[in-house]
């Protein structure tokens, strides 16, 4: 028997938090007992969501990676009040459960998102703990000085908290100019971070774009708008504890 979010999770349903979500609102059952944060199940017994059997066999499908190269003005949301247009309505049919998303990006960055149909997966992914990088490529008005770019590493105070990127250089040799351009790291995958640390010393950023998750890369030749699956024997290093997932030594590769 396994705790019965991380059930929920494995079997392509929703992330484990959103599983915890569900539980913790009175919405699952188990054998017709309202379940609780930290009851235990099996794919035979019987589950419920809002009073709906779920199939918890999806558990033994093989979980699935996609990499969408995400267009500006889209949301990572499954609907949105403002019809603006959504990451999944572009995204091809999974074999089984459905897609989730693996952090998110706002509206007006582009570059990679991971979704997954394994729950777990999406979690390990985005929890602190496993300190996955993400690199961006930003372009900012202005051409900060060395001072600034001291701060950015060192570490800023925002709202929620210190931050700071873990590197950051300049993209190509620095010209005179309205706009600058570098690539950044992070491990931590806050609210428009990124964009929260440079405004802080004083630079509005007016291009983003993630170019790497962890291990997985934005390819080259994928076009806005577009995905291509992540092959089985990466996403099962990704998926197994004490693999190496948060940093960039490998490049990802479709089928």
């Amino acid at each position: 028997m396994i705790r019965l979010q991380k059930l929920l999770a494995e079997a392509g349903l929703g992330s484990r938090r959103a599983a915890e979500e569900w539980i913790r609102g009175g919405r699952v059952t188990v054998a017709g007992r309202i379940a609780r944060l930290g009851d235990r199940a099996t794919p035979s017994d019987d589950v419920r969501l809002d009073g709906r059997k779920l199939e918890l066999g999806a558990a033994v499908v093989p979980r699935e990676l996609l990499l969408y190269y995400k267009p500006v003005g889209e949301v990572t949301t499954r609907s949105d009040p403002g019809g603006r247009p959504t990451v999944f309505e572009r995204l091809p049919a999974p074999r089984r459960g459905r897609w989730i998303a693996v952090g998110r990006l706002d509206v007006n960055t582009s570059g990679l998102l991971l979704l997954t149909t394994d729950g777990a997966l999406a979690h390990r992914l985005m929890h602190p703990s496993s300190e996955v990088e993400r690199e961006y490529l930003v372009r900012v008005r202005g051409q900060p000085g060395p001072q600034v770019l001291q701060r950015l590493r060192q570490g800023v105070a925002l709202a929620d908290g210190m931050a700071r990127f873990d590197r950051i250089a300049a993209e190509a040799p620095q010209r005179a100019g309205s706009h600058t351009t570098f690539r950044v790291v992070l491990h931590e995958g806050r609210n428009r971070e990124v964009r929260r640390l440079w405004d802080a010393v004083g630079f509005e950023v007016s291009r983003l774009r993630r170019i790497r998750y962890g291990p997985l890369r934005l390819p080259p030749d994928l076009r806005p708008g577009t995905s291509r699956r992540v092959n089985a024997g990466l996403i099962e290093r990704l998926a197994t504890p004490g693999e190496r997932a948060a940093h960039g030594g490998a490049a990802s590769r479709g089928r």
